[in-house]
Order: structure tokens, then C-alpha cells, then sequence
């Protein structure tokens, strides 16, 4: 075996190829190819085209070097930032339903229905409820669904919301909407009067669809709550106060807000919690947010360990909100309908349209 041949490109060559990314690993690197090359002849013009096996094996031992170094790096940011982050396998792999999981009764779910005109500031309402920032970019809203965990008092407490507003194109569809909801969020602006009369129209067929669903001969009592929103901009004003209470009655909850400013909001959520039977720890003033696991685990009694995690005292009213919640499909809001439309034990139709 000729030794020259063999070693045609040693030293110079890696060295001139790989020095611009060895500076964190340099006195490692430099050691290991020095040790390999130390009874290598120098030569005086090397030809990068010729890379002899022996070179190359030198090229793949610094690579596997690099990836171990990498690993154990990876592996000491990981461990020291390891607390700070909820490990993939604890989160939730579908939506938390407390009815399902028997970690609640029945009259401690609530589903809330939202309806009202375009533009008039239903999603940034929802949005404070929740607890997150407001978006002044407006966006049309399809459908939205949320779904807010409430652990309050040693009781475990779900609300339900949904933003029903694109279904005014679809009867039969927002009727279901309407039938399947426990409270309803009617929001109009204050700077736009068709609005208003929208608003109108809406709290009249969600008291004939109850009426009909409870066979009641006049229209029935609805837990309804009416927000004037956009109270910011007053100079642009289309809908005084006494138009509304002239046009709604006294019977009415009606409150003038602003989402952006989130002036009058707190309370609109006290009057739902209200009218809903919910306690008034579920406005958003009165609670402090967690993650899913740390309520699921409030939920379940596996406090112990878990105690330090929480932002506050650990019987303090909380909530959290999930992030993989769906609203439920049509056939089980159709069963819901038809299995509270009526109290004989023969089912009768559900009359949707």
C-alpha cells in the first residue's frame, strides 16, 4: 500500500473546508485530527478532487463527533428548561367534556347562543370572555365554538358558547341553534340601527321557538341578555337607551358596552351567570386561568404535587379554556331537542322548521 497515495489529502484540506463551522468545537477537532494524521508527510499543494478513504473516513468522524455534541447539548437545554413546559403526552387528545367524564351534573352545563348583525363586535365580546386580547382586524366570523372549564367552589362547572351568527341564512339550522341554547347574548351596535332591529326580530323568534318547544300558549320568558355594543363611539350614536327600553320592555337585561375599551362587559357576563344559575366567579374578573392538565387534575383530587403550578391559592375559583373543543354534531343537538321537547314517553317531532 502506498502511504503517500493513501494520505494525497490529510490535513490541509479538512482543515480548509471545515474551518469555518469548527469554532465551537475547535480544540476537540483539532485534537482528534491531529491524532490521526501525526505520522502523515506534508505536502505542499493538495488536490481537494482527491479525497483518498482514509480522508474520508477522518470526515465522517467529525460529523459523528458534531452529532454527539449536538445531542448533549439538546439534552442539557432540554432538562434545564424541562419545567417550564407541559410535556405532549399530558395534554388533552380530544375535547374535554365534563357531562361525559362525570366530573359534573347536569345543571352545571350551560350552552350560551350569540347572535346578532355583522360587524357589530359579537367575536371580540366572546374574546374577553375567554380571557384573550382583542383583534381590531375584522374578520367574517362561519362558526365559532368555545368552551370555557369553570372549578369553582369544589364544583366543576362547562359553558358552552356559540357564535351562531352565520347561520342567519339558514332557518332551520339557527332555529336548532336556538332550541339547543340555555342563554342567549344578543348584540347589536349602538352606531348602526339596523342592527338593532335585527336584534329585535331575533329575541322574538327565540321566544316563539321555546314557546313551541315548551307548548305554552304565549311566547315564553327567555334567559336573553341585550348588548349595545361600540358605546366608544358616541358621536356616532344611532340607538339611544330609551329607544330600547321603549322597545324591549323593563323585562330585559340590557347593557351599553364596549369591547374594545372592555368598559360595561363585566356586567353583561354577571347578568348571564345570572339568568343562567352559574356563580358570578365565572366573569372573567373573578377567576384566574390554567392549563387543561392542572385543571383536569383540580377535577379529579390529584392535587398534591401539582399544588405549586397553579398561578394561585389552590381553592381559588378558576378556569381554563380548551383548545380542541368542537361543537357538537346536529344529530346530538337533535336528540338534545327532542329528548327535552317534551316529558310522555312517547317522543314526539321536533318541529325545527
Amino acid at each position: 500500500m502506498n502511504t503517500a497515495e493513501s494520505f494525497y489529502f490529510p490535513v490541509d484540506g479538512i482543515f480548509e473546508m471545515f474551518n469555518s463551522v469548527t469554532a465551537a468545537h475547535q480544540p476537540h477537532l483539532t485534537h482528534l485530527v491531529l491524532q490521526s494524521t501525526a505520522h502523515t508527510p506534508a505536502l505542499q499543494h493538495p488536490k481537494v478532487s482527491n479525497i483518498s478513504k482514509t480522508g474520508m473516513g477522518i470526515i465522517k468522524t467529525v460529523k459523528g463527533r458534531w452529532r454527539q455534541q449536538d445531542k448533549r447539548t439538546a439534552a442539557s437545554r432540554s432538562s434545564s428548561s424541562g419545567n417550564r413546559q407541559v410535556s405532549s403526552d399530558r395534554l388533552p387528545k380530544r375535547s374535554v367534556d365534563l357531562l361525559e367524564l362525570g366530573l359534573t351534573k347536569p345543571r352545571n352545563c350551560h350552552r350560551v347562543v350569540v347572535l346578532g348583525a355583522p360587524k357589530v363586535g359579537k367575536t371580540s365580546i366572546l374574546q374577553r370572555f375567554l380571557g384573550k386580547e382583542v383583534e381590531e382586524k375584522y374578520e367574517p366570523t362561519t362558526e365559532e365554538f368555545h368552551r370555557k372549564l369553570f372549578y369553582i367552589g369544589g364544583e366543576a362547572y362547562q359553558v358552552d358558547l356559540l357564535d351562531a351568527s352565520s347561520e342567519r341564512d339558514f332557518p332551520a339550522k339557527r332555529r336548532l341553534s336556538i332550541l339547543t341554547g340555555d342563554i342567549f347574548l344578543l348584540v347589536f351596535s349602538l352606531d348602526d340601527k339596523d342592527s338593532f332591529g335585527e336584534v329585535c326580530e331575533l329575541l322574538n323568534e327565540i321566544r316563539a321557538a321555546k314557546a313551541k318547544l315548551q307548548k305554552l300558549k304565549s311566547p315564553a320568558r327567555v334567559p336573553a341578555v341585550i348588548c349595545g355594543n361600540k358605546a366608544d363611539l358616541e358621536a356616532q350614536r344611532a340607538v339611544s337607551r330609551s329607544e330600547v327600553t321603549e322597545t324591549l320592555g323593563d323585562g330585559i337585561s340590557f347593557f351599553e358596552t364596549s369591547a374594545k375599551d372592555d368598559t360595561g362587559l363585566e356586567s353583561v357576563f354577571r347578568a348571564m351567570a345570572s339568568l343562567g344559575g352559574l356563580p358570578d366567579e365565572t366573569s372573567p374578573s373573578r377567576h384566574h386561568l390554567v392549563s387543561i392538565p392542572t385543571y383536569q387534575s383540580l377535577c379529579s383530587g390529584e392535587r398534591g404535587s401539582r399544588r405549586s403550578r397553579t398561578r394561585g391559592p389552590i381553592d381559588a375559583p378558576c378556569a381554563a379554556v380548551d383548545p380542541l373543543a368542537r361543537r357538537p354534531s346536529f344529530r346530538s343537538d337533535l336528540r338534545l331537542v327532542l329528548g327535552s321537547s317534551t316529558k310522555h314517553k312517547k317522543p314526539e317531532k321536533c318541529q325545527i322548521q
